[in-house]
């Protein structure tokens, strides 16, 4: 960024990350701002272009962050394995379990994102990354996805992998869409009666 001898930025500069240069609290990692719905970070991990994200992981703040993405990875891992354990995988060999976890945890993520931000201010950052970086990225599982994915393939089942493909990115995608846009028009409703 070039600064000029009184500290303005110069002309032609390209602003900070940080600012937003339309004014309409769109900066980097969030979905431009809609009148009638509260707005939630596209992703729940931490963005180093914003400046309160950096000071996450500033001094001491990284370990807290360590500590509650470590935490929740393990709970959410554990969660996974259970589920597996209980449900494997069905003799005509489609992973329900993989598929099962994959959706759910999609929806729990449509549901967390829009509760721990308001109006596109991350308000509780630990929570955040315990609940969404943590436990739901150690619940949800693209690894098991794409080995299941193989599997089918190389089995020569190549209908129902096409099934297993297309079923998870749209299930995934429908219970993301639904449990947010249901989460967002409840927390929209909940601060017009708190203000009424």
């Amino acid at each position: 960024m070039s600064h000029g001898a009184s500290g303005e930025q110069g002309a032609g500069a390209n602003p900070a990350p940080d600012e937003d240069p339309a004014g309409r609290g769109a900066d980097r990692g969030q979905r431009p701002a809609h009148p009638s719905a509260p707005q939630e970070p596209v992703d729940p991990d931490v963005d180093l272009h914003r400046a309160a994200q950096r000071a996450e992981t500033a001094g001491a703040g990284l370990a807290q962050v360590l500590g509650a993405v470590a935490a929740g990875g393990v709970i959410g891992a554990l969660a996974r394995y259970a589920i597996f354990l209980a449900w494997p995988v069905a003799d005509d060999g489609f992973p329900w379990a993989t598929l099962a976890v994959n959706v759910l945890g999609s929806g729990f993520i449509g549901v967390l994102l829009p509760l721990v931000s308001e109006d596109g201010h991350e308000e509780r950052p630990l929570v955040r990354l315990f609940a969404g970086t943590g436990v739901l990225g150690g619940f949800t599982t693209f690894s098991a996805y794409a080995y299941d994915l193989r599997v089918l393939l190389v089995d020569d089942r190549v209908p129902l992998a096409l099934a297993y493909a297309v079923g998870s990115v749209v299930g995934c995608l429908a219970a993301v869409w639904l449990t947010a846009t249901v989460t967002r028009r409840a927390v929209v409703h909940r601060r017009r009666a708190m203000t009424s």
